[in-house]
Formats: structure tokens, sequence, C-alpha cells
């Protein structure tokens, strides 16, 4: 029976977590599918590679207001596709290829399965650990639709790699992959009708970004809001029916509703760990679980799924492990993330609609791009900074920006507010190079 100084479920962040301190020690990796974890391979970078090439499509359709007779011919979807994993794919082969060059490493390129504690059995063997770090990731959420699962659909973890382009793409959901991926395919020359239960695209969010984020797509592409899908059929082409009474008829499906933690495959609780209602993980402050010297990080322990998260979860394990005598804590009180549709979003911290569900005071400042030089350049007329700051500390409470470079601009409110700086601080300390987009923040903050 195989047994290891330290047992690692998943090869995403979670390699991460060994280091030239661990040489002398027996480590196995366990890994059904293939090294680099949903990142690399299915997730932000190859979406956002397909992202950057839909925006240079959108500019060559949207630039008369420029002044320029631009246009578009349509997307060689094969020489898109190829492009992205044709670099993406040799990275993961090499990954593996390096695990199993060291002479340390164990490779088991199979699922685990818990039978006992600090014991798994991988592909009918069973295998002990004197450590596990469970870094397993998540997998899309299939919606309980009659017919649905007899469909040749589509999730994030496949719509990239589609063979051709779809004539009309309908997409189930109104998230982060939903509304990336509607601008990469209605950019490239798809149709696309996206399908929601909400009434608004990225209703989790700030109300202010999610009305304005749905009316632009609503302009782009058909929003069909605030219904459910009753059955899918898929012949020649796929037909769902629709709680409003419609019928939709497209030739691809894409199902983006979410995405929930590979607990349940592990069988955790078998080996004594628990978890919540939604199959996340419970770890304490050090990320370590109930079961001592198993421990878990990245989105099989975070409802908060992304990749930064996860390596910073990474950096606290690999300490923990390293040094137990003095563990770190995990901080993800300021995690920010970002949304790569057109226009991009970018947010940290409170929102307005939760503060107003805890009753709690702030003060609002809200700039638009149009309002900056670099924004009358740029013709932009949807772009927005809003702001939320106590009124007694001024200390900034959240940020939410939508428009170009959101993701960029928003990185001097995270610094602002990771290091205790106040609105004025952040306003008045420091130069803003004119005429550029940071003077949009500027103005935002001076307003308070």
């Amino acid at each position: 029976m195989p047994h290891h100084d330290l047992l690692i479920i998943g090869a995403g962040s979670g390699t991460s977590v060994t280091g030239g301190d661990h040489r002398h020690w027996d480590v196995a990796i366990a890994e059904p599918w293939v090294f680099g974890g949903t990142c690399l391979n299915r997730g932000c970078i190859p979406s956002k590679m397909f992202v950057h090439t839909a925006d240079r499509a959108y500019q060559a359709q949207n630039s008369a207001g420029f002044g320029l007779k631009t246009s578009f011919d349509g997307a060689d979807w094969p020489a898109i596709r190829d492009r992205v994993f044709g670099r993406i794919d040799p990275i993961a082969e090499s990954g593996l290829a390096y695990r199993e060059s060291l002479a340390n490493t164990t490779v088991y390129p199979h699922s685990a399965r818990f039978i006992g504690e600090r014991t798994v059995e991988i592909n009918g063997q069973t295998v002990t650990a004197e450590r596990i770090v469970l870094a397993a990731g998540a997998r899309p959420v299939i919606p309980e639709v009659p017919g649905l699962a007899e469909s040749p659909y589509v999730t994030s973890d496949s719509v990239m790699r589609l063979d051709e382009l779809p004539r009309h793409l309908v997409i189930l959901g109104g998230g982060f992959i939903a509304v990336e991926m509607a601008h990469v395919f209605a950019a490239l020359g798809s149709k696309v009708t996206m399908v929601n239960r909400s009434h608004h695209l990225l209703r989790e969010m700030d109300t202010a970004i999610s009305e304005r984020i749905t009316e632009i797509y609503g302009q782009r592409m058909d929003l069909v809001m605030g219904v459910t899908v009753d059955a899918v059929r898929h012949e020649k082409d796929f037909t769902l029916d629709l709680s409003d009474g419609s019928t939709l008829v497209a030739d691809q499906l894409l199902v983006a509703t979410g995405r929930q933690p590979n607990s349940d495959t592990l069988d955790v609780t078998a080996g004594g760990i628990t978890v919540n209602e939604r199959g996340h993980v419970l770890t304490d402050e050090h990320l370590q679980t109930v079961i001592p010297n198993v421990w878990a990080l990245g989105d099989i322990t975070n409802p908060v799924q992304l990749k930064h998260l996860a390596n910073a979860d990474a950096k606290v394990v690999l300490h923990n492990l390293t040094y137990p005598e003095d563990l770190h804590s995990v901080d993800r009180s300021l995690a920010p993330y970002a949304v790569f549709g057109h226009p991009q979003i970018a947010t940290i911290g409170a929102n307005q609609r939760d503060l107003d569900a805890q009753g709690l005071p702030y003060l609002v400042a809200q700039r638009d791009y149009a309002d900056t030089a670099y924004g009358w350049a740029m013709e932009d007329t949807a772009g927005f900074v809003k702001l939320l700051a106590d009124p007694k500390t001024r200390l900034l409470l959240g940020a939410h920006l939508i428009g170009p470079h959101a993701p960029t601009l928003i990185q001097q409110l995270i610094q602002g507010m990771a290091f205790g700086q106040t609105v004025d601080q952040m306003a008045r300390g420091q130069f803003y190079i004119h005429p550029a987009m940071p003077e949009v923040v500027e103005q935002a903050l001076l307003e308070f």
C-alpha cells in the first residue's frame, strides 16, 4: 500500500504547495485530467485570449464614430482556437512531464476518493498520506431540465474547443462565464441569445453595474430574461421550451449556470472532512480541515472562485506545511474580481445593496468615463466609476467600475484599501497623469 509524506489532490494551484524545503518528502499528485487546473486549461487564461480576439473584432465593427472605415469580414474560428490552445496545451504537458521527472514525486493520472482518514482509493489501490492537500477545484453546475442531459450541450469546459463557430448560440445563465462568452461569440459573428431566470445580468454585483451591463448587452444581442427552461430537445438543432411559453431554436447551447465544488466526487465526508450545504470544504483560518494535516484551498473550499485567491491560499498552505509551529491565516476580506465582457467590469468590497441591507451608513461618488479627457478620446458614453465610503473614517468601502480597462484602473483603489488609505489620501496624495484614464478614479474620489 503506497504511503506518502504529502498527497496533493488536484494539479492546479495545489501544485504550488511544495518547494525546496520539501525535497526530502515523498510527494504524490492525483489528477485525472490535465495539469494546470481550470484557469490554465479551460478558464481564465484561454477565455481572456478569446476575449482579446473578440475585442479586436468588435472594434473593427464599431469604428465609424472615430471617422474610420473599418470592417469585419468574419472569423477563422479554427485558427483562433488553435492559436489559443496551441500555446496552452504544451504548458499543461510540460507541467506533467516536469512533475514526473522529479525523483521524490509520484503522479497518479486518476481520480481519488476518500475511504478513511487521510486514506484514499486511486485506480483501485489504497493510498495513505501523512498530509493531504485538497485542491480539486470545481465543475459546471448542470440544471435538472428534462432532456438536457441527453443533449450535446457545451459548458465552459468545452465551449472554447468547438469545431466550428455557432450560427446561433443560446447561453443559459447570466453570470461571469455567460457574460464573457456572450461577448466572444457575438463579436466573432454568432447570433447570441442569453436566457436568464433573473431580470438582470450579473445580479450579484452592485445594482448600477448590473443594470448598465444588462442595458448594453440588450443592445448587442437577444436577452430573454425572467424565464426558466422547461425542456430541451435535440435533433439537428437544439429546441428549448421556455417557462413563458416561447420556444428557442439554435445550433449550439452553452450551459453557464454556475460552478460547484468537487468535494462530492472525492467523497470527502468518508474521510471525516466536513462540508457546508453547497459542498464547499470547511476549514479554519489556516485552511486546515477538521482532520489534522488535511488542508483545502481554492475553489473546493472558497465560494468566490478566483485564481488569484486560489494562489493566495496556496501560499498560506505552503507556509503552514513547512512551518506547522507558525501557522499563517488566510485573509479574503479584500478580494477583487473582474468580468472581461464588453465593457469590462471590476469590483472590490461592499456594494450599495448590501450596505443598505445591513443598515450601514455610506457616502456615494460616481463619475463617468465621459467626464474625462481620455473618455472623450474613446467616445465612451457607458463607463463609470462608482465608489462607496464610510462617512466617519473616510475609508473606501467598495469600488465598482465598468468600462475599458476597468480591471487595471481598479488596482490603485485595491492598493489604497489594502493599506488603509482614506479617500482623501488616495485622491490628493499622488499625481494623476493628464490626460489619462486614471483621472476618472481621481475625479470620483474628489467627490467625497
